[in-house]
């Protein structure tokens, strides 16, 4: 038995109803236009409701399709995510006119920019980390700031504070905020583990709020906001790790590598030329929250969004449903959070795709950045030389996508039933 994922334009049917036995003939190729189209038509606004899509096959290959127009999302909607589609290969173009390579990195950056969360990147120094986000920010008419985290900074050196403000009229005083870098659209947090906890801790209202609180009073961020930090790993010297707490407001931990040979040959190429390119604008701020609103309304699959639920489960060593190696390797494993991110970057990943629908290949492309700042090895794995990477990896191997989930088991027998039926 075969089953894959069905694509956009088609939506499969579980089972004939319990009151209409299926007399036709048996190849069961079932069209639109079939007698029991009614029933399919109302079925399918349920299916396509609930997020189910299969491609079932049986034993001689014939497949009991059922060809549709009907869209999983409104015709308003669907044509928004092929423009956030189009879009997306604008602003990769536009990246590819100042950065080379980082096809990968630039990849997960826009599905956490679509899908409102924040960003880690950690490499080593001279990978066009701080060229990446500020070519982005140019690339799109949003307001940017970077922030050079120093031993030194303030909280209110981010955020802002109050100044006291006299009226020459009347002589009068009162105070009045002076916004911090923190408003803008795009923050760069440049070496965000040079600061101290307190100063990292005043991003964290920011992150999660959308807000900043000075004497008393609240201060709403500008919209749409998104925080892009840096982290050197090698330089430990100094430097203070970011707290639990903190990490977690990142939604992706995105590990910037190496370029190829061929792509620091033309790196090299490009900055030692008299060259000055410059990132046309694609979007603006009111578009890119337009576009963001449409990948949250991406419908998924109920077995997609258990497979995500499943991935973030197994590696809490504690639970029952843990894999042995999470037991042995893993200190403590992903939050919540964690289940939340893995579906949000699916949707994104299929929206800036063109697909109107998530796939398991969406929610394994973006489980490593979602899952490597949430899982905290222990001593065993420290000695044995075991890495995030490698529990991972194997996590996505050993997890299962169908689970146990016997109503789905039962729902591919009926299908198979009604197509041998007469």
């Amino acid at each position: 038995m075969m089953i894959a994922e069905s694509p956009p334009t088609e939506v499969w049917a579980w089972a004939k109803p319990p009151d209409m036995p299926y007399r036709g003939p048996k190849p069961a190729r079932v069209s639109h236009s079939s007698r029991h189209s009614r029933y399919f038509r109302r079925r399918l606004a349920t299916v396509a409701g609930g997020g189910v899509a299969w491609n079932v096959a049986d034993r001689d290959d014939r497949t009991l399709h059922l060809h549709t127009r009907y869209s999983m999302l409104p015709d308003d909607d669907a044509q928004a995510v092929e423009r956030l589609s189009a879009a997306y290969q604008r602003i990769v173009g536009e990246l590819s006119k100042m950065v080379v390579g980082q096809r990968r990195t630039i990849e997960q950056l826009l599905i956490a920019m679509f899908a409102r969360g924040h960003c880690l990147l950690v490499g080593v120094p001279g990978l066009a980390k701080t060229l990446l986000i500020r070519t982005l920010a140019d690339s799109l008419t949003l307001d940017f700031n970077r922030i050079q985290f120093t031993p030194d900074l303030m909280p209110a050196d981010i955020t802002g504070t109050e100044v006291i403000r006299e009226n020459r009229a009347t002589g009068d005083r009162d105070y009045r905020f002076v916004p911090g870098p923190v408003f803008a659209n795009v923050i760069l947090a440049d070496e965000i583990n040079r600061t101290p906890p307190k100063t990292q801790a005043a991003l964290l209202e920011a992150m999660q709020e959308y807000q900043v609180t000075a004497g008393g009073k609240r201060h709403a961020l500008p919209d749409p906001f998104f925080v892009l930090a840096t982290q050197n790993p090698l330089e430990l010297e100094g430097t203070y790790p970011l707290p639990e707490a903190q990490l977690d407001r990142f939604m992706f931990h995105v590990l910037v590598d190496y370029p190829s040979e061929a792509e620091e040959l033309e790196i090299v190429k490009r900055t030692t030329a008299d060259l000055h390119p410059r990132p046309d604008r694609t979007l603006d701020g009111p578009g890119i929250a337009e576009l963001t609103r449409i990948v949250r309304r991406i419908p998924i699959a109920d077995h997609v969004a258990r497979f995500a639920l499943r991935l973030a489960r197994r590696t809490r060593h504690n639970q029952p449903d843990a894999a042995p190696f999470i037991q042995q390797y893993v200190m403590w494993g992903a939050g919540p959070r964690a289940s939340q991110y893995l579906v949000l970057g699916g949707k994104a990943r299929a929206a800036l795709q063109g697909r109107h629908y998530v796939s398991l290949d969406d929610i394994r492309a973006v489980a490593p950045p979602v899952l490597r700042h949430r899982i905290r090895t222990n001593f065993t794995a420290d000695s044995e030389g075991v890495t995030v990477e490698a529990l991972i990896e194997q996590l996505l191997e050993t997890t299962p996508a169908d689970g146990n989930d016997e109503a789905e088991r039962a729902g591919l027998e009926n299908v198979f039933r009604s197509a041998d039926t007469r």
